[in-house]
């Protein structure tokens, strides 16, 4: 009997030629194996099963992880605001973990014995993949046959057409990758360091002219409607409101940052929805939480976002970062007011019943009710002690 390999299968060009390959060059049964992260349509699903099967794969399944990947990970990246670089909001970085802990399982399901994947030695999934591969299912074996032939991307169409399959790889001018929190985009422009993307490498067309405005529900940190929208699911709700907001051009952006191997890349992005719910979901905090909550949050959602980029998500101390944000979360309550138009937003206010802007004890620069005159030259005076001692002491300096 012939041995088994789970390969992880997008349908792209890369993901076709390892099918391909495995099958007449290693001679392995393929097991092939989508991963839906909330970013495939039940066509494009369907037109990927049947890419893998004229490829020659011995199965082929799908799995979808969508609702455990906003609850285990989508979540917390909102409950602290990520964005790497305060640009990108980790879209292919998180799901890329959960794509692979979902194939790790089925390899072990299936008593696979050897476990693919189609990343080139040039990127970060190559680790984000073989991290959980060598974490979760060490005792089988990884293959990578474009990493190991160093293929180039004309190679690998010509492996393909002279074994009898061919497709319109030539025209796809650009690599998309689509899933709930966010599509990258990488093309040519983004292999320089000065080209901007052109109108058509973004999938979703800009097709609303006209303002409009734009509610958002949070409970406990979560968005749970708009616009008085109230699905079922926080998916349905991310996806509902990506569909609204991205065809006014909102969340496109290039992102530009330091790779797992210590090079720099560049990757163009279009994140309608993760962008206006974590913007209007910092918004709310900066009425709802204390000045010390705010900057040790930020501190640690930093490092959250940078171990989960970096493949780390397994690490226990990201269960214990998720423990705080969730923890900061209670009193995150109330709806953001935001303005939609062509390319960009704007947040217009904030209510809500935990809002620590209360008219109770003061109006900025208006009014003081819960001290008085007084009391505030005494707390400075006290306060600026210490840099008064030093400047007295020290004055040379």
């Amino acid at each position: 009997m012939k041995k088994k390999v789970v390969l992880a299968f997008s349908g792209g060009l890369d993901t076709s030629y390892c099918a391909r390959y495995l099958s007449d060059e290693k001679h392995l049964d393929v097991y092939s194996v989508i991963v839906n992260t909330g970013g495939f349509s039940e066509k494009e699903l369907l037109e990927i099963k049947n890419r893998a099967l004229e490829l020659g794969v011995k199965k082929h399944d799908f799995i979808d992880v969508s609702e455990k990947y906003y609850s285990d990970c989508i979540r917390y990246l909102i409950y602290g605001n990520v964005l790497k670089h305060g640009t990108y909001p980790l879209s292919v970085s998180a799901e890329r973990i959960f794509q692979a802990i979902a194939i790790a399982d089925y390899a072990n399901e299936i008593k696979a014995d050897y476990i693919a994947h189609g990343s080139t030695g040039a990127g970060n999934d190559q680790v984000r993949f073989d991290m959980i591969f060598q974490i979760l299912i060490p005792h089988i074996d990884i293959l990578t046959p474009i990493r190991d032939q160093q293929l180039s991307r004309e190679e690998e169409i010509n492996y393909l057409v002279q074994h009898g399959f061919k497709m319109a790889w030539e025209e796809a001018q650009y690599s998309i990758n689509k899933g709930l929190w966010g599509t990258s985009i990488g093309g040519k422009e983004t292999l320089t360091s000065d080209l901007a993307l052109p109108e058509e490498a973004f999938p979703t067309p800009v097709s609303q002219s006209d303002d409009d405005s734009l509610d958002l529900v949070f409970e406990k940190g979560k968005v749970v409607g708009f616009n008085d929208r109230h699905l079922n699911t926080p998916v349905e709700t991310i996806q509902a409101l990506n569909d609204l907001t991205s065809a006014y051009g909102i969340g496109r952006d290039i992102h530009v940052g330091d790779t797992i191997i210590g090079i720099k890349g560049r990757v163009g992005f279009e994140a309608a929805a993760p962008i206006v719910i974590i913007k209007a979901h910092q918004a709310l905090e900066k009425h709802t939480l204390t000045k010390w909550q705010i900057y040790w949050k930020d501190q640690l959602a930093n490092w959250y976002g940078m171990l989960l980029h970096e493949g780390q998500f397994l690490d226990p101390v990201m269960r214990d970062i998720e423990v705080f944000l969730q923890s900061s979360q209670q009193t995150v309550n109330g709806i953001v007011h935001l303005l939609l138009s062509p390319h960009r937003f704007q947040i217009t206010g904030v209510t809500s019943p935990n809002d620590l802007m209360s008219p109770e004890f003061g109006a900025y620069g208006e009014k003081n009710l819960a001290w008085r005159g007084e009391d505030v030259r005494g707390f400075a005076r006290i306060l600026a002690n210490q840099t008064r001692i030093y400047r007295s002491v020290n004055k040379e300096l």
